[in-house]
């Protein structure tokens, strides 16, 4: 475009000279000189700016148009990079990063395969003096897998929800589950995100102060024969819902509106021995050649702007401290520090070492 313009320009000065006699000017001469250099070096300074760089990045693939928007063009502009993006569930991803079969820089995963991919050497340590709005997030975002790996960019919750015309009484604890829901209760299935904090629920409801597997298999037996389904991914949950197969049962709270779409009278309850942390992570993969851009990223990720927007868009649950919601905006989102510090949150460490006991365990015993 540039050498295009210099052409019409030169063009233009020499038809406007020879109309005014003054073709043979040496002083116009120089002007035309100097107009061609400034083209010139405008050419050569396009020419010269760095192509942009590729930031491979693996994610869920949820609200894709929000994302481009909102973190992925911006964070383009500012950095001079083009964003390519893989997408898949928590599984398939971290499996590739393990077969190599990806050129991944920076991972969205849930803490508990995040974890996997920690105790399996798959991520770099991160630099936390590259990631500085970690120093505005919750303290239970800063470091979920510890100090030398990836934040928490969001925290959300696991309670129940239920039909309020469809269960006996109402619906305060985790205990609840064994009373309130005769034959029309879902829980999830083990091998799902939230399958570990069921078992630890059961646990907990056995009355046991520390996790008891064999107190916790014995109550999830108990309730087995009011499950109509354990469901591994949130779309069946809203399907039984709505068709009122079921009265309700555990569920993330990022998913409630969907529940409330289809049944206005719908009710979401933190229950009263806690609720648990459902932490979604960003990590730097092992071997990557863009670690520092990939720590701005994580930290672009985590900044107030960003975290705004994806609250207000009920996006996810903000974990910057500085993100301030109106009530309506804060509805069907995790927000505020009383909520965040009342979160019962597990070892993911010790659930990777169990679960496949755990698994089979439960294929055993219960939902095989």
């Amino acid at each position: 475009m540039n050498k295009i313009m210099g052409t019409v320009l030169a063009f233009t000065l020499t038809a406007a000279l020879t109309a005014c006699g003054t073709s043979g000017n040496n002083t116009n001469g120089a002007n035309s000189a100097t107009t061609n250099t400034t083209t010139n070096n405008a050419v050569a300074q396009e020419t010269d700016k760095p192509a942009a760089k590729d930031l491979v990045i693996s994610t869920w693939g949820f609200s894709e148009d929000f994302f481009k928007e909102a973190v992925y063009e911006p964070f383009e502009k500012e950095y001079n990079v083009k964003i390519v993006v893989e997408i898949g569930n928590n599984a398939e991803r971290l499996n590739k990063i393990r077969q190599g079969s990806s050129d991944v820089d920076v991972i969205y995963l849930s803490d508990y395969y995040a974890q996997q991919a920690i105790d399996e050497d798959l991520f770099e340590k991160v630099d936390r003096a590259n990631i500085p709005n970690i120093d505005s997030i919750y303290d239970l975002a800063k470091a979920p897998l510890g100090e030398d790996y990836g934040p928490a960019y969001t925290i959300g919750r696991l309670g129940i929800a239920y039909n309020p015309a469809l269960v006996k009484g109402e619906v305060k604890s985790w205990k609840d589950l064994w009373t309130a829901f005769p034959k029309n209760l879902t829980l999830p299935a083990i091998t799902a995100t939230a399958g570990p904090m069921i078992v630890d629920a059961a646990s907990v409801v056995s009355g046991s102060t520390e996790f008891n597997e064999d107190q916790a298999y014995a109550k999830l037996k108990e309730l087995d024969s009011n499950v109509v389904k354990y469901y591994s991914q949130t779309s069946e949950y809203v399907n039984m819902f709505a068709q009122e197969e079921i009265a309700g049962g555990p569920i993330m709270e990022m998913y409630f509106k969907d529940l409330k779409a289809a049944i206005p009278a719908a009710v979401f309850v933190a229950p009263s021995e806690g609720a648990y942390a459902v932490m979604n992570t960003l990590n730097v993969v092992k071997g990557t050649d863009n670690k520092e851009l990939a720590e701005a990223f994580i930290n672009w990720q985590l900044s107030k702007e960003v975290q705004e927007k994806s609250a207000k868009g009920k996006i996810d649950s903000p974990v910057n401290t500085e993100v301030v919601l109106t009530e309506e905006e804060a509805q069907g989102v995790t927000y505020g520090a009383d909520v965040i510090g009342k979160l019962r949150k597990l070892d993911m460490k010790f659930v990777n070492q169990n679960i496949t006991e755990w698994t089979d365990r439960f294929n055993r015993e219960i939902g095989g």
